[in-house]
């Protein structure tokens, strides 16, 4: 196992603010991703996690003053549009400086909560987390996160058969929605877990939960054996 202390970013998106299992109308990805952190707190105690409940505290969605300020290089911007990119400076930076991203992302309408989006346009800035260039040779866009991160989508499911080549796998769209704005930007590796049958509510929902639990465990062993410090250096 690597020793050297990582930086983990925890995200939560649940509207819902309990866990399942303990309380009443509890989260069932909050249950996920507490249960990741724990099982990595223990292994790990040197490790640094920051912890980030967008469920509770969305970021401020990108409206056009905030669009105005990302595009106006930084030595020209005015205090109002240095305040205004000041959240998204924020998050911006905890996900630079992680190495790990573990994210609970609740399947809403087939995709991730509002809150999460608004997350994910926040990080994903011109100049700081990606580069253009309509200048440049081939393809003007590239992404500028630092690399070796890696990313873990904890998600739940009200129906059933949402993974790969099961009966609903094209109306997912939490995965992709995390997935392809973060690969765009520069984190490539990712894996996930999620608890399926929420709505039905009996036997298949209890199995889902026992079955996503164990992979949560397996998942989180796994990667406390990755040679990190490797990983950041490739």
């Amino acid at each position: 196992m690597d020793h050297h202390a990582l930086n983990i970013l925890h995200i939560d998106s649940s509207a819902r603010s309990g866990l399942s299992g303990r309380d009443r109308h509890g989260s069932h990805s909050r249950r996920l991703t507490a249960r990741f952190l724990d099982r990595w707190r223990t292994a790990r105690p040197q490790d640094r996690i920051i912890y980030r409940d967008v469920g509770a505290e969305p970021p401020a969605p990108v409206d056009e003053a905030w669009v105005a300020a990302a595009f106006t290089p930084p030595q020209r911007r005015t205090p109002e549009q240095q305040a205004r990119l000041a959240e998204s400076d924020r998050l911006t930076a905890e996900l630079v400086a992680a190495d790990l991203l573990v994210v609970g992302a609740p399947m809403y309408n087939f995709g991730i909560p509002a809150p999460l989006k608004a997350w994910i346009d926040n990080i994903v800035r011109v100049g700081v987390t990606f580069g253009f260039d309509r200048s440049r040779d081939g393809e003007p866009y590239w992404p500028m996160l630092p690399g070796g991160k890696r990313l873990v989508i904890l998600s739940s499911r009200g129906d059933y058969g949402y993974d790969p080549g099961q009966r609903l796998a094209a109306r997912n769209l939490v995965e992709a929605g995390l997935t392809v704005p973060l690969s765009y930007i520069g984190l490539y590796d990712w894996d996930g877990v999620a608890i399926e049958y929420d709505e039905f509510a009996d036997d298949r929902l209890a199995a889902s939960i026992a079955a996503a639990e164990q992979g949560v465990d397996a998942l989180a062993d796994q990667l406390m054996h990755i040679n990190w410090r490797e990983r950041a250096a490739a």
